[in-house]
């Protein structure tokens, strides 16, 4: 990996305690790296703290294959769970699709244009409906039928085959399937899902048709990693649109789609940054 330019990307949790910025700024220094972004949070009531900073390596004393071990001292003397990240190394993600395109549609897009710093090295599902998308976009494409009866052995092939193309991060885009356990296990923390927001108010099928026959007047979605519990991983990004009584329920279903794309997007944008640490049942995502 090339140092020019290149950038350092520290995450940081530790009980709070004085001089944690200090020490960790005066670190950097002292390594020659150029601080260009820093961030802190502290939780009250658990008196938790955690850190992001970002800063430039092109004329530090310590190359990138270095830093982990220069800085673990420092960690070990906090008692922190930390990661350092680098610019240069891109995450390896896999899309996970069923027959709905919108959500793959924007990631791709998005993609293509350049706006994360990511490789999407393939595509998976469990219906071939989508693969003509895969090909417009030169990326392979995986179909695995899932029934009650091959579910786990499916999963088994999926999960060698995320292995074999080295993935750092699963994002479920409107795929239609719950994960097993051990799938989620393999995973913990670096799967993103997509919902609508009537969860848990609207469940079941058909919840755009529940909403409307209520009357709501606001829809939403939400990104968030998956756990054991369905759909009540931590959050990573929502976001709601006003809606009226004029609305159908195609329109619901129309503008729940443009929510769940958007929302979407933005979570991956944030994990591609390095802007996340999962704080037990929550997130913090640093501006």
């Amino acid at each position: 990996m090339s140092e020019n330019n290149v950038n350092a990307y520290l995450l940081l949790t530790c009980p709070d305690q004085n001089g944690i910025v200090a020490k960790i700024t005066q670190f950097i220094y002292q390594s020659g790296g150029n601080i260009i972004a820093l961030d802190e949070h502290v939780n009250q009531n658990q008196e938790f703290f955690s850190f992001r900073v970002v800063w430039n390596i092109k004329n530090s004393k310590i190359p990138a294959s270095g830093l982990h071990e220069a800085f673990e001292p420092l960690a070990k003397e906090f008692n922190a769970h930390w990661r350092i990240e680098f610019s240069g190394q891109k995450q390896r993600v896999a899309i996970f699709v069923s027959k709905y395109d919108h959500c793959l549609q924007e990631i791709l897009w998005r993609y293509n244009m350049n706006e994360y710093d990511i490789e999407i090295p393939l595509i998976i599902s469990n219906h071939p409906d989508l693969q003509h998308i895969a090909d417009a976009n030169n990326i392979p494409y995986h179909v695995f039928p899932i029934s009650k009866e091959n579910k786990q052995e499916q999963e088994k092939k999926e999960i060698a085959l995320l292995k074999e193309y080295d993935i750092d991060l699963v994002v479920l885009a409107r795929y239609m399937q719950v994960l097993s356990p051990g799938f989620i296990n393999e995973y913990r923390n670096r799967i993103i899902n997509i919902h609508h927001s009537f969860l848990p108010g609207f469940v079941g099928g058909n919840p755009y048709k529940q909403a409307y026959e209520r009357g709501v007047k606001m829809i939403g979605a939400t990104s968030h990693f998956v756990t054991e519990d369905l759909d009540e991983g931590p959050i990573i990004e929502q976001d709601i649109m006003r809606i009226t009584h004029k609305d159908t329920i195609p329109d619901l279903i129309r503008k729940g789609r443009d929510l769940e794309r958007i929302v979407l997007a933005r979570a991956l944008s944030y994990k591609a940054e390095h802007r996340i640490i999962v704080d037990g049942s929550r997130t913090i995502v640093f501006d």
